[in-house]
């Protein structure tokens, strides 16, 4: 298949899978396009939002339609990494044998992730990093595609163990979720009291996947859009060339190199999925605020004068 059919393919398939999504959570377009960008741009999405709005089943949903292995993991200060990755048991012939952890699934949702302690939470760094876990120094590959959707509830930050900025650089994208609006919540609301339950379709299988995520890393890239979105992260580091002057008073530090490797790879993403070969400008700008909201860090000046790293990255385009 020619990479303008593939594309096209692409297209269609993406619209199917909105359409199955959208039988059983209403509204959260932006979430869900999202997580589906993370997901073909072969990346993991940390997704924020106050209990109750649908990201757990959101993603359970969208592993569905998927046809994808799921696993969740509920995070709790008393987890150890053993909880996640797997242990090896002595069995009958009094040989040790490995029992996979949840971690070995095509996707896998860390539900309130920042609940666990430090230790549990690089060993799923690793995971995310390398694809493989380490038990006794043995590596073991994990299931390919694989993916990590996390939450994170922005509330009851008491008894919480923050995120290292290292660990949210793994992260391709910072959804945040809001309210619904009144009439999704009047939908939602009627659909869910009611005895009739959705059963979505399954759209696309693992093969397709990643074939799609081979399509994306193809698209090709004009120079000056590629020089945008290295200048756009360049310009988020403050006491350098290219920071503004409210970067240098607002900002302690700016986003990484991977910064600009995913808003690429985003931006690749987003022009396929609404129909173009290759990416322009637009695209850059309609994934940047995601990609770049979780890897600048405010100064004392900014949190105090109630300012929002997202009023900044909408400053710097």
């Amino acid at each position: 298949m020619s990479d303008l059919a593939s594309a096209e393919k692409f297209t269609e398939k993406f619209a199917q899978i909105k359409k199955e999504i959208s039988s059983v959570i209403v509204g959260q377009n932006e979430a869900v396009d999202g997580v589906l960008t993370a997901l073909f741009c072969n990346s993991h999405a940390l997704l924020v939002g106050v209990p109750g709005l649908a990201k757990t089943l959101l993603i359970k949903t969208i592993s569905e339609v998927l046809d994808l292995h799921f696993s969740r993991i509920q995070f709790t200060p008393d987890l150890m990494p053993g909880d996640i990755t797997g242990n090896e048991i002595l069995d009958e012939s009094r040989s040790f044998k490995f029992i996979k952890g949840p971690l070995f699934a095509n996707i896998v949702l860390a539900d309130e992730i920042n609940r666990t302690p430090p230790k549990t939470q690089a060993a799923l760094l690793e995971a995310m990093q390398e694809r493989n876990v380490t038990v006794n120094g043995k590596a073991y590959p994990l299931s390919s595609p694989f993916f990590v959707l996390a939450t994170q509830n922005p509330i009851e930050q008491e008894g919480t163990y923050p995120l290292p900025e290292a660990q949210l650089d793994r992260f391709m994208l910072n959804l945040v979720l809001d309210y619904p609006s009144f009439e999704d919540e009047l939908s939602i609301v009627r659909n869910t009291t009611s005895n009739v339950s959705a059963k979505p379709k399954k759209i696309i299988n693992a093969e397709e996947i990643m074939e799609f995520q081979s399509l994306v890393r193809k698209a090709p890239i004009a120079e000056n859009v590629l020089e945008y979105a290295v200048k756009l992260v360049s310009k988020t580091r403050p006491n350098t060339g290219m920071a503004s002057a409210r970067v240098n008073e607002l900002i302690s530090y700016g986003a990484g190199p991977r910064a600009g490797q995913f808003l690429v790879l985003g931006a690749k993403c987003h022009a396929l999925l609404n129909g173009k070969l290759s990416p322009d400008i637009e695209d850059v700008k309609a994934i940047a605020i995601d990609v770049l909201r979780h890897r600048m860090v405010k100064n004392y000046k900014a949190e105090a004068e109630g300012i929002s790293v997202d009023e900044i990255i909408k400053g710097l385009m």
